[in-house]
């Protein structure tokens, strides 16, 4: 089986798993499983955030998922226990369907990382 068709697979599963757990019998699209993941990361459990704390909990996910690919690491948590990331690389320049793909893999491969 081809790397892509496996993670596609894969993904699938995940996000069928996921949907079922959070999603009220409705499919998680990525964004909403980023966030899951950004929720998980923070470890401050379920509570009422704004705007911009949302927008800073995707950034936490993306991070995180991003940092076994090299492009984050880690820094440091702030006084109210926020984590941080430094940027490493660049990202380099996508097409959407293309950012979309490297977010499946990412959050396939934090999931494998949990599981192991």
């Amino acid at each position: 089986m081809a790397r892509d068709e496996k993670i596609k697979m894969q993904w699938e599963e995940i996000q069928k798993s996921i949907s079922e757990k959070f999603g009220g019998g409705e499919k998680m699209d990525l964004d909403a499983i980023i966030y899951l993941i950004g929720i998980q990361e923070l470890g401050k459990g379920y509570q009422k955030f704004s705007k911009d704390e949302k927008l800073n909990i995707m950034h936490i996910a993306i991070c995180k998922l991003l940092e076994p690919f090299g492009y984050y690491d880690f820094d440091y948590f702030d006084d109210d226990g926020w984590p941080h990331y430094k940027t490493i690389d660049e990202l380099p320049t996508l097409k959407a369907g293309e950012q979309s793909v490297l977010m499946k893999e990412a959050v396939v491969l934090y999931f494998e990382r949990l599981s192991a």
